[in-house]
């Protein structure tokens, strides 16, 4: 059985500086609502008098979607899309679900929202795994809200059907892939997840899910099934190295270690989830049970994938009250373990082995003023921001998975 690469390893050589340039991996964002975009600034004031939270801020959400076009969904996605690229991001994991038109029905052609963001992706120069999300009612025993029809399958073969109409649209094209997703245990019931996951392992593509992002999530899966999600999802057969779950917040350590059994991929959002008091994952559990570690953009609230990838440790600080929360093996330094996160680890997650290109830094930037050589990427990491890149540089796509 094929499978998802671990990502070339970093090395002493991750970065290359010549007189004037610094050049690294390029960046990956594992996990995207590109649609989110839209949102930037609408949900920031005081709101729901009982209290402003995930569950407030999803009702702005469902509004924005309910008015999604074609049309319109390709030009959110390009604004989205041409933002990720100037900040240095060349591969996006696009976990697509608003599929049908307002109540639920489908278009003529079924695919047409996930083409244009495709073709939004391509348009901005990235790569992208577009991951056709499951999606079918609002929780166990619940129908979809009337909001959530757009993203309803009525089968998990009406899923696939269309997983396996885009892959044949986009085959051979080597900077996209099709993958696979779950919405989560609340969206999708629990009958649905080996099907999805047996579809995944038997074409080698990538499977995504929403893993525990919301203590209610959590909840609700105990009380239909007996089990915490990752226990869920291990007993379905879904965890394996092509498996990537979303957040990971809320989550045992017990789930961690199977998590890190399967090599799966854990993919933190550091800004939309301290934008949505999602509160933060145990990083250190994920890392020390062997789950890959790559970051997500997510809601666009926020786009900087080298926050992102500093907050997989400056998190850690706040949660745990120390510094230098880990020691990467052998002779990598904790920013190049974190870079790696970011850049190659994400762009595995999506399907692609490498990172297709490098981002460029001006060597005589004034953020690195002051900095020897040899503490470059320290610096850049832990003391700079995605305004620093100057630019992406592509190289051919090579060794790019089956799709």
């Amino acid at each position: 059985m094929a499978s998802i690469g671990e990502g070339r390893e970093a090395t002493a050589e991750m970065l290359t500086l010549t007189a004037d340039r610094i050049r690294l991996p390029a960046l990956a964002t594992a996990h995207s609502h590109a649609f989110q975009r839209a949102l930037r600034g609408c949900a920031q004031r005081p709101g729901d008098p009982g209290g402003d939270d995930f569950w407030s801020w999803r009702r702005a959400m469902y509004t924005l979607a309910a008015s999604l076009t074609p049309e319109s969904m390709h030009r959110v996605a390009g604004v989205a899309f041409r933002e990720l690229r100037r900040a240095g991001v060349l591969t996006v994991g696009e976990f697509h679900y608003v599929h049908h038109q307002p109540g639920g029905g489908p278009y003529a052609d079924r695919t047409v929202m996930a083409d244009a963001v495709i073709d939004a992706a391509r348009s901005a120069g990235l790569r992208i795994a577009l991951l056709r999300v499951a999606y079918h009612r609002a929780g166990a025993g619940r129908p979809p809200e009337a909001e959530q029809l757009r993203f309803c399958d009525p089968s998990v073969d009406d899923v696939l059907g269309d997983v396996e109409t885009l892959r044949a649209k986009w085959r051979g094209n080597p900077d996209v892939v099709i993958g696979v997703a779950a919405h989560s245990v609340r969206a999708v019931p629990p009958e649905w997840i080996g099907p999805l996951a047996g579809h995944a392992a038997r074409h080698a593509i990538p499977f995504h899910m929403h893993v525990a992002e919301q203590a209610r999530e959590v909840a609700e899966c105990i009380a239909e099934t007996g089990r915490r999600p990752v226990e869920l999802l291990s007993e379905q057969g879904a965890l394996s190295n092509r498996f990537v779950a979303v957040h990971a917040i809320h989550i045992e350590p017990h789930e961690a270690r199977l998590l890190g059994e399967a090599r799966a991929f854990a993919c933190i959002c550091p800004t939309t989830e301290r934008d949505l008091g999602d509160r933060l994952a145990d990083v250190g559990a994920l890392r020390a049970a062997g789950a890959r570690l790559c970051t997500g953009v997510d809601s666009h609230v926020r786009v900087d994938p080298i926050e992102d990838a500093r907050s997989l440790e400056t998190h850690e600080r706040v949660r745990l009250g120390a510094r230098v929360t880990f020691r990467p093996e052998g002779a990598r330094t904790p920013a190049e373990s974190l870079w790696h996160a970011a850049s190659l680890t994400g762009a595995a997650a999506c399907g692609f082995d490498g990172a297709g290109g490098a981002v460029v830094v001006r060597r005589d930037d004034p953020a690195l003023d002051l900095v020897a050589d040899a503490l470059l990427l320290d610096a850049i990491v832990f003391g700079a921001g995605a305004g620093i890149i100057e630019g992406v540089d592509v190289s051919p796509p090579a060794g790019v998975r089956p799709r």
